[in-house]
């Protein structure tokens, strides 16, 4: 199947990091009529759904693929089809309504917390294609008849497929329940977020630990210090050198677990301690939980007698992950090139949120 858009060169390579990495699609939008299905819905058509497309939906759910729609028909009605269908479940924050499809497919990243360049949008209508790709030329934009190679598409593809990945649309759906208690929750943002029980773990990777924390580099763009992506193997070494620290966390409250959703490697010198990555879930700094692994490695620096540096390259995407060390206490001390150098007197370590329990794991 061709993934390039309609009369346009196949999307480049992206560049992150050190070396270009092809970003992985986080989530898939379809279109309903003579897309998902065969027919129009509101014309009293008798649609059906396309051959195959039951098992391409429920395959990508399995790799951990989101996926949500954005067409133009009546909501209860389309909603009551796919339910009929039993694939409801599977379409996180559906926009079906009358707006335009970038306007639905940039609503859809919004309340999922991602970003447009992983998102592909999959429509039968030539015109509608190109709407979206010269309004949002960061998605993705597929033909809807050539759905027979979607599976085998690389960006839909990830190497590993953790538990974390298989259970990734049940998490955001713990995540929709939470935002309806938010809503109606009366009190202050932190009386709520002292309700939820939150209990945050860190621990030293394990060999088991690696395929998600693969994921992690691969999938975490915004909210990552670097945006460097590190290989399996590279990370098994890592994790065995005596030289550094490798650290992955996990978050869990009274509606379930977030998953594994923060990493940190950390060099440590007699000296100096370098934070090389530090990386975190979006789906989790809206709890204010941001700075306890920042704040946890600080403490370790500074009951092994060693100064804490920390390297950050800025992008569009990663600023909240700059405010994080300033407010932290770090400083800029020099800059080479494309890479800054923060530092920080680790005597002064924030102390994690009293609303969260924190459990460290050796």
């Amino acid at each position: 199947m061709s993934q390039a858009r309609d009369a346009a060169p196949a999307p480049p390579e992206r560049q992150e990091g050190v070396g270009e990495e092809k970003q992985l699609i986080k989530c898939v939008v379809w279109d309903l009529d003579d897309t998902l299905w065969r027919g129009v819905l509101l014309e009293g058509d008798r649609v059906a759904l396309r051959e195959n497309v039951a098992d391409i939906v429920r395959t990508l759910d399995g790799r951990g693929v989101l996926q949500s729609v954005a067409s133009r028909n009546d909501h209860e009605q389309a909603l009551g089809k796919l339910r009929e269908f039993g694939l409801e479940e599977y379409f996180l924050y559906p926009q079906i309504n009358w707006n335009s499809k970038q306007s639905s497919i940039t609503r859809i990243a919004e309340l999922l917390n991602i970003g447009l360049d992983a998102f592909a949008f999959v429509d039968d209508q030539p015109f509608e294609r190109e709407e979206v790709a010269f309004s949002l030329p960061q998605v993705l934009c597929l033909d809807a008849a050539h759905l027979d190679g979607l599976l085998d598409m690389p960006r839909l593809n990830p190497r590993f497929v953790t538990e974390d990945s298989k259970a990734r649309r049940l998490m955001y759906l713990e995540d929709i329940k939470r935002q309806r208690v938010e809503e109606e929750f009366v009190g202050s943002k932190d009386e709520f977020l002292a309700s939820l029980g939150m209990v945050f773990t860190i621990a030293r990777a394990t060999r088991e630990d690696l395929q998600r924390a693969e994921e992690l580099t691969l999938r975490t763009n915004q909210l990552n210090t670097t945006g460097r992506h590190y290989s399996y193997d590279e990370l098994d070494r890592l994790r065995q050198s005596p030289r550094h620290k490798l650290l992955l966390t996990s978050l869990r409250d009274k509606f379930g677990s977030y998953g594994k959703t923060g990493l940190a490697l950390v060099e440590c010198g007699d000296d100096a301690w370098t934070i090389k990555l530090l990386l975190m879930s979006c789906r989790v700094m809206s709890r204010n939980v941001g700075t306890v692994l920042l704040g946890h490695i600080m403490r370790l620096a500074a009951e092994s007698g060693v100064r804490l540096r920390a390297d950050f390259v800025p992008n569009e995407r990663n600023r909240m992950m700059y405010v994080t060390y300033k407010f932290a206490g770090f400083r800029e001390a020099g800059r080479d090139g494309g890479l800054t150098v923060l530092e920080h007197d680790p005597r002064h370590a924030p102390a994690p949120p009293p609303y969260v329990r924190v459990e460290v794991l050796d």
